[in-house]
């Protein structure tokens, strides 16, 4: 639990003996490449810290088609808020794109973290609110942006995952086909080796 002791020190500031006090309460979970631990219709239990590995969220559609809606590498939370905090059947899929091992955190953590660290509590409300900017941001990318400006905005959001991921996948995050990913790419491509 490495990045995640460090994770609650060093971005919530919780003292010593209040992280004594709360990592009592932390279960970590190994979940290898390909498992799924959420599927449509459960409830989401937790949300999922990455401690290593990677994990995506996404849905399916009745075409059979994946919609991914969230990648989570090393230090990310995935989690179906709505599912999670309001005790309904979840839409999502959650996978293990590589071996993975999570930090289960269930709300009651989050209330109890919340109870003795105002410092937690603070930090908790800014995480929420920094969620709720970054889906707004990326519904008006998904409506208005060209495909090259998604792809742009996605290599800074998660710029180790063109390495991890196959192409597929960065192009259904994007909301394009793989075909105009590769375009986009080549592009990007030629553009920047005019410039060197």
């Amino acid at each position: 639990m490495q990045n995640f002791t460090k994770y609650l020190k060093a971005k919530a500031n919780i003292a010593e003996p209040e992280f004594q006090t709360l990592i009592k309460k932390i279960k970590v979970k190994h979940i290898p490449k390909g498992n799924v631990i959420l599927r449509p219709g459960e409830v989401c239990q937790h949300s999922f810290f990455v401690e290593s590995g990677l994990l995506r969220a996404y849905t399916v559609d009745t075409l059979g088609k994946e919609h991914i809606i969230q990648f989570g590498s090393e230090n990310w939370i995935v989690v179906d808020r709505s599912s999670t905090f309001f005790n309904e059947p979840s839409d999502l899929f959650i996978d293990a794109i590589e071996d993975t091992d999570v930090v289960l955190i269930d709300p009651q953590f989050i209330t109890q973290a919340s109870e003795i660290s105002a410092s937690f509590r603070k930090y908790n409300e800014i995480a929420l609110h920094n969620h709720i900017r970054h889906q707004q941001k990326r519904i008006n990318l998904l409506l208005s942006a060209s495909a090259e400006t998604r792809y742009i905005k996605f290599i800074k959001l998660y710029p180790d995952l063109t390495l991890r991921v196959p192409q597929w996948m960065i192009a259904s995050y994007l909301g394009i086909t793989p075909e105009s990913l590769s375009r986009v790419r080549k592009e990007l491509a030629k553009k920047n080796f005019k410039q060197n």
